[in-house]
């Protein structure tokens, strides 16, 4: 057997062994893990497969081994990947940390704050959140005003950020400060790492037209930060760098979690709702037609992200291409989830009923309206592919 046989078939007898029967099946936002302090397990096997999962490193399979991570290959991160799918293992748990910050921290981090952060993150003990929009400054984020003054052993942060993802549930928070205000605005910016429970840190929920909602806004009033070192990624007034590298890794992640993240099949899902015929299939033709294309498209899509994959982990830059990989996740998405509805036809439209899971399908399909937004509204992302991808003029 070649090496990466024998990795194969010792990690899908470890999977078998470990991980509970109660983490398998269809994943859904109802039974994701996101750790940090403040998080409550839905049950003890939910915290035994995050427990074991970490300790073997593999919630981040590729990290270093000094930083809490399992020290794989990218292709034997693949294989855990193909495993855990074979037997629709949960992902043991969830965290910006693990998609977003890890990332830059592992290309700006020192030393000393890899080796304070990254282990945290890996075992689930620290749960972020992200400190980016303004209100007024989204799409043009480099306008930001949240400002952090310098008083000599600490930081002093005032300012205000919005569409701040479960905010009111994160621990710490990675957040761009104007520290200079005297040059152009991509400059003089520094990325900061601050404690949520700092006082002067508070935070308002924002309700979707889904009337559920990850979002809020988050308010700084005379926070002080403490300068130990430790709180700024990168140097002082440099922080628009590691900021743009971070969204690259958001784009990415979104991407999958929307355009790649199904546990099944629309077309599986709508032969167990609606029957098949006598020849095994939906009967609806025009339905079984877009079903099956969008089934295909997300198989493509699929494929598409483990080529940029691959290519980011060989150390290529993402570019322009992680805004293509979101626009086009975002949209498929929003196929998908307009697709189940037609599925359920007007059932679908009940909202608050234990036959529908109190709406779930519905809210869902609401909630993708926002993917449009998050992470970069997709009028931007046109525009970047439309300039770096395909050189357009201005």
């Amino acid at each position: 057997m070649s090496d990466l046989e024998t990795f194969r078939s010792e990690t899908r007898q470890w999977l078998e062994e470990n991980c509970p029967q109660t983490m398998r099946g269809d994943y859904t936002g109802e039974n994701a893990c996101w750790g940090g302090r403040k998080w409550e397990f839905t049950s003890e096997d939910q915290k035994l497969w995050l427990d074991r999962m970490a300790e073997r490193g593999w919630t981040v399979p590729t990290w270093p081994k000094a930083y809490g991570g399992g020290g794989l290959s990218k292709d034997e991160a693949e294989v855990l990947r193909e495993e855990m799918k074979r037997i629709r293992a949960f992902p043991p748990h969830e965290n910006f940390g693990i998609s977003m910050l890890g990332p830059a921290l592992l290309k700006f981090g020192t030393e000393e704050q890899k080796k304070h952060f990254l282990p945290p993150i890996a075992r689930g003990e620290i749960r972020w959140c992200q400190g980016y929009s303004e209100p007024g400054s989204g799409s043009d984020l480099a306008s930001i005003k949240t400002k952090a003054e310098d008083k000599g052993d600490h930081w002093l942060i005032n300012g205000q950020k919005v569409w701040t993802s479960y905010a009111d549930k994160a621990d710490w928070i990675f957040c761009l400060t104007r520290t200079d205000s005297s040059g152009p605005k991509h400059q003089g910016i520094s990325f900061m790492l601050f404690d949520m429970e700092t006082p002067g840190v508070s935070t308002k929920p924002i309700k979707l037209i889904s009337g559920r909602s990850p979002f809020c806004e988050t308010f700084l009033d005379d926070v002080k930060v403490p300068k130990t070192g430790m709180e700024v990624v990168g140097e002082v007034g440099e922080g628009w760098r590691v900021a743009t590298y971070l969204l690259t890794h958001e784009r990415e992640m979104i991407s999958g979690m929307f355009g790649a993240g199904a546990s099944r099949f629309v077309g599986q899902i709508a032969a167990h709702e609606l029957g098949t015929n006598e020849k095994g299939e939906l009967e609806d033709g025009m339905l079984r037609a877009r079903a099956a294309q969008t089934d295909l498209d997300g198989w493509a899509f699929m494929t598409l992200m483990k080529a940029v994959k691959d290519r980011a982990e060989a150390g290529e830059s993402l570019g322009a291409m992680s805004s293509a990989l979101k626009y086009y996740g975002t949209e498929l998405n929003k196929r998908r989830y307009e697709l189940m509805m037609d599925i359920g036809g007007t059932d679908e439209l009940e909202w608050e009923t234990d036959r529908n899971k109190d709406g779930d399908r519905a809210r869902s399909w609401l909630r993708t309206r926002a993917n449009s937004i998050e992470g970069g509204t997709s009028e931007i992302q046109l525009n970047i592919i439309s300039k770096r991808i395909l050189e357009l003029p201005g």
